[in-house]
């Protein structure tokens, strides 16, 4: 009978610690491992086949590959405590049942092995602290670094600049709201891909300097071994030597509302050479593009111009909170259907789109559109959805409006 006993606990014991190592398998695999991230297609990227989907990824970089032989000492040597631990204690359930006629020992404390079990414990501890020290030191190390990139993050993008050139652009999600609300096929990349990925050369010393706007994000990319809070009015640093070209994807890893899973981040790594090239062919788009701002200035579009640019921008910048019909999302984000804003005063519309809501999720997008855009999308909203204000609003008009706000804040 107790033969019985003994063993049906026994094999619960041994159930159970098998659906433990299931859960926590899969555990790894959905927080550590980057197979979902890592390309493996041409930009000549990697491949990194021969890292297990269970594990984390031996990346791309040398603190990255650190990161991944310190995981995998800590790993094993757990592996060896839990085999000599849970050994001994099956051997002892096992050897010394009741069945068998085993009497419990009746002693008191002994001295030597109260020494030997504290003693043991922690040598392995400074065994396990000592390389995994070096390694944090060494991934906090930003010195003597050849290029520094700033990274903002907001709801729901990031924003990235170059401080030893004049490069600056948003990186928002471009797969397709289509897509998102599953009217059309998922793409290889979904809600991965980015219209403007990060470009940054290989074999250089990267920083890192990232914040926020608004609340904590996090700025992750596994195959770097990057992972690092952007928190606003603080500034963290990082940092990164990518060792082979390719495109390399992450994620925000800090949830940071509704729209979390909506933040991707898609590095593209080169050549020096190669970069160099892009950085100076940005500069000049970028340099292009103020001009033509300038020039919309002095532009005067019809309606259907208007409505087409304004509803273009509004699906890119606006649905994802206020939703492609203009309902929004009750509670949480206004309507801008029948909405009070949009049917009155247009130059307190254009306020809130140029300045944002403080203490709201509606940012200031002043510095993200163009003076033609936002006066496409107030256009828009003050005409979709049943609006129909007849309202047209034109770049000049928020220009001037904008002009007359930084007069008065100047005075």
């Amino acid at each position: 009978m107790h033969d019985h006993t003994v063993m049906r606990s026994f094999k619960q014991i041994i159930t159970n610690l098998k659906l433990r190592s299931c859960s926590v398998v899969v555990g790894v695999q959905l927080m550590l491992s980057s197979s979902a991230f890592a390309e493996t297609a041409p930009l000549s990227e990697p491949s990194l086949s021969s890292s297990s989907s269970f594990n984390m990824t031996q990346g791309v970089t040398e603190i990255s590959g650190k990161v991944f032989h310190l995981h995998m000492l800590i790993f094993y040597i757990c592996v060896a405590i839990a085999v000599v631990v849970f050994g001994v204690m099956f051997y002892s359930i096992i050897k010394h049942r009741k069945s068998k006629g085993a009497v419990a020992a009746n002693f008191h404390e002994s001295t030597k092995v109260e020494i030997i079990w504290t003693v043991i414990p922690i040598l392995i501890l400074i065994g396990m602290a000592i390389p995994a020290t070096k390694t944090l030191i060494e991934m906090e190390d930003t010195s003597e670094s050849e290029l520094t990139v700033k990274i903002t993050g907001s709801q729901w993008k990031w924003h990235y600049s170059y401080f030893e050139h004049d490069v600056e652009f948003f990186s928002y999600l471009s797969t397709s709201n289509e897509q998102i609300e599953g009217t059309d096929k998922k793409g290889e990349h979904y809600l991965l891909e980015v219209d403007n990925a990060l470009v940054l050369p290989i074999g250089k010393k990267i920083r890192f300097l990232m914040t926020s706007d608004d609340v904590i994000h996090s700025w992750w990319v596994p195959d770097f071994a990057v992972k690092k809070d952007t928190i606003p009015g603080f500034i963290n640093e990082a940092w990164t030597k990518i060792d082979k070209p390719g495109i390399y994807r992450g994620q925000c890893a800090e949830l940071c509302g509704r729209n979390h899973g909506f933040m991707p981040i898609v590095v593209k790594a080169v050549q020096a050479d190669e970069f160099d090239a892009w950085i100076a062919d940005k500069e000049q788009q970028l340099a292009e593009q103020k001009r033509q701002q300038q020039q919309a200035l002095q532009k005067t579009l019809s309606m259907d111009e208007l409505m087409t640019l304004g509803k273009e921008v509004y699906e890119g910048r606006c649905a994802v909170c206020h939703q492609s019909n203009g309902l929004g999302v009750a509670n949480v984000f206004p309507a801008m259907k029948g909405s009070t804003v949009v049917l009155g005063d247009v130059n307190g519309h254009i306020d809130i789109i140029v300045n944002g809501v403080s203490g709201t999720a509606m940012q200031a997008f002043g510095t993200q559109l163009t003076a033609e855009e936002i006066a496409a999308v107030v256009t828009y909203e003050r005409n979709a959805w049943d609006n129909n204000t007849g309202d047209l609003v034109q770049a000049s008009d928020v220009a001037t409006q904008i002009n007359a706000q930084t007069n008065v804040e100047g005075e």
